[in-house]
């Protein structure tokens, strides 16, 4: 196999390769480690690798497939990149802040210690906004990190990195965190695929694990590899009051959705979508047509208010902690952390409440829709990409009309409020930009089963993504 072809195998297929030792850990890890380099500087989507360990980790890997080891682990030698706020023992973790940038984390987050009993290695850590508060992915620490299908344009945000390094082959598995939709957007900029699980599906440390907005959770390549990681991740935690009990075990279910009812909206009834959006969205709904599934659009009596009050909620919680920072180390935030932080200082208890009535509003609606309902499907973003440099003071337009560029152009934050709604994001298709545009599949509160269903049918009819070098971003290898 040629390197490139190396670096893009799936973790659910390299497994079963590396049992029957036609593949090898150090193989898979030696390509990505390459591709980890030739492509520092154009997309700067990894800011730290760890790369002697994760060898030694890999040969051991590979003795154990070799002497066929009785207790070979779920993730036995795969590479997964770690987003740079995911705390491992040891290693320093930034946040994306340089008030971080020595900070070296004394203990394993719950995700980080779950993969690695799992015999994931972790070979590189994966660039993200400072404190994950932003749509798209740079910081003064980082610089620029951009997307592997067009440079111009960002991967994304907050797990940035994460989707970017996906889409170029530079791990297998990465890690996402996703708190106004900082999975989905990246998947859909990028391409792959990413899970929001609901709220509690994953555990996570204090204060966020208690914020309902908050989802850690897996990012892949392929629905089943999705599946593969969050059936790592999730499951109840000591240290974690919010974490569900029983674990919730995934299955592969291709059944398909013959029978299906599927509900869709393009643009949520009052938002401007870009054409070439809407346009895969449309044939995202053909495929599920032609599955044998009935699909009709639906009126949702939202308005920019349920934006609105996801802001508030943002600043309430998210902004307040951010607001610490306004300080003597105030110079040293970027303008969109600052930015955030400041407007967090006017929100009031009072305020919060109304956000939280507004979250009891839009699901008084959108629980009875999907009673009569088996899955809900909506683009991700409003616009495939925004620039690499976008800043949210900069203005956006879309069809020709000026957008709030903080809240106009993903459609991620709704699902947050309604945050028991597992949500499978997808790609859909390409943009004239060649960038890749993505849709949300809207689960059942606690129904993950169905969303991934539904995902092993659309990525089988489609053909899967990043399957053969035509499939994939054209980078230096």
């Amino acid at each position: 196999m040629p390197d490139g072809s190396l670096a893009y195998i799936g973790a659910s297929e390299a497994l079963r390769l590396f049992r029957t030792g036609q593949l090898s850990p150090v193989e898979v890890l030696e390509a990505q480690l390459s591709r980890i380099g030739s492509t520092a500087q154009s997309l700067n989507a990894v800011c730290f690798t760890y790369a002697d360990e994760a060898m030694e980790q890999a040969r051991r890997a590979e003795a154990r497939y070799a002497a066929r080891a009785p207790d070979l682990r779920p993730l036995e030698g795969i590479a997964t990149a770690l987003k740079d706020e995911n705390m491992m023992a040891g290693k320093v973790t930034t946040y994306g802040s340089v008030l971080y940038a020595d900070h070296v984390a004394s203990a394993n987050a719950p995700v980080v210690q779950r993969l690695l009993d799992a015999g994931a290695i972790v070979h590189a850590r994966t660039t993200t906004p400072e404190f994950s508060c932003a749509p798209f992915c740079h910081s003064r620490q980082w610089g620029i990190t951009r997307n592997p299908w067009n440079r111009d344009f960002t991967p994304g945000g907050s797990s940035g990195g994460s989707g970017a390094a996906l889409a170029a082959g530079l791990t297998t598995l990465a890690t996402g965190s996703d708190i106004g939709g900082s999975i989905r957007i990246p998947a859909s900029a990028c391409g792959v695929v990413g899970f929001k699980p609901p709220y509690g599906r994953v555990p996570s440390t204090p204060p966020f694990n208690l914020d309902h907005y908050n989802h850690p959770g897996p990012m892949a390549r392929t629905v089943e590899d999705c599946l593969l990681m969050q059936n790592i991740l999730a499951g109840p935690h000591p240290n974690d009051i919010a974490s569900l009990k029983p674990k919730l075990d995934l299955t592969i279910d291709r059944g398909g959705v013959r029978g299906w009812k599927i509900a869709y909206s393009l643009d949520f009834g009052f938002m401007e979508i870009d054409p070439d959006v809407r346009a895969n969205t449309l044939r995202a709904v053909d495929v599920f047509r032609s599955l044998g599934a009935e699909v009709v659009e639906v009126d949702l009596p939202w308005s920019w208010e349920v934006y609105e009050a996801a802001a508030t909620h943002h600043a309430t919680l998210f902004g307040a902690w951010l607001a610490e920072y306004l300080d003597d180390r105030q110079s040293s935030l970027t303008t969109y952390a600052a930015d955030f932080a400041r407007k967090s200082l006017a929100v009031t208890t009072r305020d919060y409440l109304s956000s939280l009535n507004v979250e009891g509003r839009i699901y008084a609606h959108f629980g009875p829709l999907m009673e009569e309902h088996d899955l809900f499907l909506c683009p991700t973003l409003a616009v495939p990409a925004v620039r690499a440099d976008f800043e949210m003071r900069d203005p956006l337009t879309i069809n020709g009309k000026p957008i709030d560029s903080y809240l106009g152009w993903t459609m991620a934050w709704p699902f947050n409020m309604l945050s028991r709604c597992p949500v499978l994001a997808l790609p859909s298709g390409f943009a004239g930009t060649g960038v890749p545009t993505g849709i949300q599949l809207v689960g059942r509160t606690y129904d993950d089963q169905a969303v991934f269903r539904v995902g092993f049918a659309y990525e089988s009819a489609v053909g899967g993504w990043f399957t053969a070098p035509e499939t994939r971003p054209d980078l230096p290898c």
